[in-house]
């Protein structure tokens, strides 16, 4: 007797890239983030599209900033399940360090980007990767979200997923 199949009936939808760690490919990055949103449904001005941007642009940049390790890249990866509707964001670089969410003051200027990503995004953590370096991912609802303070506690930071 054959095992049941329990894939999903939507094919998962995914982008990869490799860009410089340079601020212009962390641009680079958060445009074609943009443009594939668009490609899978979720046109500019959607809740969806500008959550998962906003998200790309702050894992990107940290990768840029704080993960760049000269003469590496750092990679983007996306996917998008409809049936979840979830977005899946990696972003991978080779530097060991792991990120660290900060508490900076009021005339900081940076240390708000994870904070950013905590407050956006369903779920997020750090994965090790083959080779030097780490994944620190997220997932963002595509769905509209309703909030509740019941849902905001206790949302798990999980070193794999």
């Amino acid at each position: 007797m054959p095992a049941p199949n329990h894939r999903s009936a939507t094919p998962v939808r995914t982008f990869t890239q490799r860009f410089s760690a340079t601020r212009r490919g962390a641009r680079l990055a958060r445009l074609l983030a943009a443009h594939q949103l668009t490609e899978w449904g979720h046109p500019h001005g959607t809740e969806a599209h500008d959550t998962v941007v906003l998200v790309v642009a702050e894992l990107a940049a940290n990768a840029v900033l704080h993960g760049r390790v000269p003469a590496r890249d750092f990679a983007l990866a996306l996917s998008f399940e409809e049936d979840r509707d979830v977005v899946r964001i990696e972003v991978t670089d080779t530097h060991p360090a792991l990120p660290a969410r900060m508490t900076p003051g009021p005339d900081e200027d940076g240390g708000r980007g994870l904070l950013l990503v905590d407050a956006l995004a369903v779920d997020w953590g750090v994965r090790d990767r083959l080779g030097p370096g780490k994944t620190v991912w997220a997932e963002c609802a595509t769905a509209p979200r309703v909030w509740s303070p019941l849902l905001s506690r206790g949302r798990s930071r999980r070193s794999g997923h």
